[in-house]
């Protein structure tokens, strides 16, 4: 038996350094790589056939596909990143102001200047606005004028 043995000893501090370097390296690399390819998938204005260029270059050629997508579209891949938490974020408010009911204009406040705008505009009578208001004030959801359309309904 021939072959030396290395023990922990026997690794100098500054290749324990570099192998760090390495690796955290190595990571990057891959995070860059994945989000290479997600913008790729994420570009709207982009072609299917440009996005299948982009993706294939960055396959067979990952190191040269990915360094010439970063300087070709990197500038926009903050943009686009940005864009998308910002929908995210509007989707998420849209669904708890849904879940919690306080979807916006539908206050009893709106409601009763949507009743006042109608009336004003003789599509309903004192006496149907009396009882869309009453319904209105007493929490009864959307107020419902004689013929079964709602108040904003028939605004349109």
């Amino acid at each position: 038996m021939s072959a030396q043995t290395y023990l922990a000893y026997d690794y100098p501090l500054l290749s324990v350094f570099w192998s760090m370097f390495v690796f955290f390296l190595w990571i990057m690399w891959f995070i860059l790589l994945f989000r290479v390819v997600i913008d790729i998938f994420r570009d709207d204005a982009m072609s299917g056939w440009a996005k299948t260029g982009w993706l294939v270059l960055t396959v067979l050629l990952p190191f040269l596909g990915v360094f010439i997508y970063v300087i070709a579209r990197g500038k926009n891949m903050g943009r686009r990143e940005m864009a998308q938490a910002r929908a995210q974020q509007a989707d998420f408010d849209a669904y708890i102001r849904q879940a919690a009911g306080t979807t916006p204009g539908t206050g009893s406040v709106d409601e009763l200047a949507r009743l006042a705008e109608i009336r004003d505009r003789g599509a309903i009578t004192d006496e149907e606005f009396r009882r869309a208001k009453e319904l209105v004030l007493s929490g009864h959801g959307r107020s419902q004028h004689p013929g079964g359309a709602t108040a904003a309904g028939s605004a349109r």
